[in-house]
């Protein structure tokens, strides 16, 4: 006998229609705040950024391959990484079917991580994925747009992540046995070494020559980009958590 609340259709139905109002008001306001997105002023880019792609050196205008748009993932992999971030893998296990929509209307991505280009070859490879994926092998980009940290500044105090302060010490404290450290157990990295790198997506308009900044987020603001998370939402059951449940997808036979 389930626990969950049953019903007739008819209650159903009187309860769906509810839920519909708030749906549809979730909607207007989600197109409300994209408009805002798109009003935010644009912030010229000058530093002369470089990354290694799959066809050689390339500047940031490069990465637009001739588009007036690109997105830019910044994917969990430093240099010290084994595999890819499983959360970052996970996310990205929707991109390869976007990327010829995008394209076709104007925008370029791809993805921009820290470790060595063969390293993210190998494990592109790996997880079967065909998008764009480059390295910064430097890491200015990644430290400009706050999603790599020195391990001195994860260990003085907190850092700026997402608009905010961010003290990761505890987790670092936590080790192994914490949630983060299940994560950076997946990456055969260490929680501080894991801890370097964080999660975010960036978007760039190449105008005239001149490439500016439009847009960031980070955090729980790349939900939307989480295929998995948007159906689960939708499921009986919801997320229905308890710590890490998911990972690389060519792992989920090995328990």
């Amino acid at each position: 006998m389930t626990d969950d609340k049953t019903g007739t259709r008819e209650e159903w139905l009187a309860a769906r229609l509810e839920l519909l109002h708030a749906e549809k008001e979730l909607t207007r306001r989600s197109d409300e705040v994209a408009r805002q997105r798109q009003e935010l002023p644009w912030v010229r880019i000058d530093k002369p950024y470089r990354f290694e792609t799959d066809e050689g050196s390339a500047s940031l205008a490069d990465l637009f391959r001739g588009r007036s748009q690109l997105l830019v993932y910044h994917f969990m992999f430093g240099p010290d990484y084994k595999a890819g971030c499983p959360s970052c893998s996970s996310i990205a296990d929707g991109f390869n079917g976007s990327i010829v929509h995008l394209e076709n209307h104007d925008v370029a991505f791809t993805a921009v991580s820290r470790a060595p280009l063969a390293k993210l070859q190998a494990f592109k490879q790996r997880m079967d994925w065909t998008f764009p994926w480059a390295s910064a092998p430097n890491g200015e980009f990644n430290f400009d747009f706050n999603v790599v940290f020195t391990e001195e500044q994860l260990c003085s105090g907190p850092v700026n992540y997402n608009y905010q302060p961010m003290d990761v010490r505890q987790a670092v404290k936590a080790g192994e046995d914490g949630f983060v450290g299940r994560m950076a157990a997946m990456t055969e990295t260490n929680v501080a070494t894991y801890l370097r790198e964080m999660p975010g997506m960036s978007a760039f308009v190449l105008e005239a020559g001149v490439v500016y900044h439009t847009y960031s987020t980070y955090a729980r603001g790349l939900d939307g980009l989480w295929g998995m998370y948007q159906w689960l939402d939708r499921a009986p059951k919801g997320r229905n958590e308890n710590g890490v449940w998911w990972r690389h997808h060519d792992k989920y036979d090995q328990r």
